[in-house]
């Protein structure tokens, strides 16, 4: 029940968050936060990661389908394993922030992002959403939790 709660919470405050983002802020507009560090704009990502995809846009959601039901069913099998919380916990975030994105792709035909580091290496450039964050995290959890 836990692991449920968590992705319910990952999928509903992306919701309210993105549906913030797309009600209050207008395309270009930025917003620092702490200290300027942190960067608040809207962006419609309309293929994968970095926008790879953006001309394939319904590949790109069968495949978002596709990876979250096959994450479903190895995070359903993993629920009956003793042990193995790391790997459960790891595919918990990884679902949060894929059923997130994947309903974006299906509902608005984009991901809305808007987070972005300001650093001197680029990386400002990049725009991402907590979902992303929840896969990116979830992956390296998964990763090592599997391997244990």
């Amino acid at each position: 029940m836990k692991y449920l709660a968590v992705i319910l919470g990952i999928f509903g405050i992306e919701w309210k968050l993105k549906n913030h983002i797309e009600t209050t802020k207008e395309d270009g507009q930025e917003e620092k936060k702490c200290g300027g560090f942190l960067l608040i704009r809207k962006h419609h990502n309309r293929g994968a990661f970095l926008n790879f995809g953006e001309n394939r846009q319904k590949c790109v959601a069968a495949l978002s389908v596709l990876f979250a039901a096959a994450l479903t069913v190895l995070f359903i099998l993993t629920l009956g394993m003793s042990g193995k919380g790391l790997l459960k916990w790891g595919l918990t975030l990884l679902l949060g922030g894929a059923y997130s994105n994947t309903y974006d792709r299906l509902a608005r035909k984009y991901v809305v992002d808007y987070v972005s580091f300001h650093v001197p290496w680029g990386l400002s450039r990049v725009i991402f959403n907590i979902g992303d964050f929840c896969i990116m995290i979830g992956a390296l959890l998964s990763v090592i939790g599997y391997s244990r």
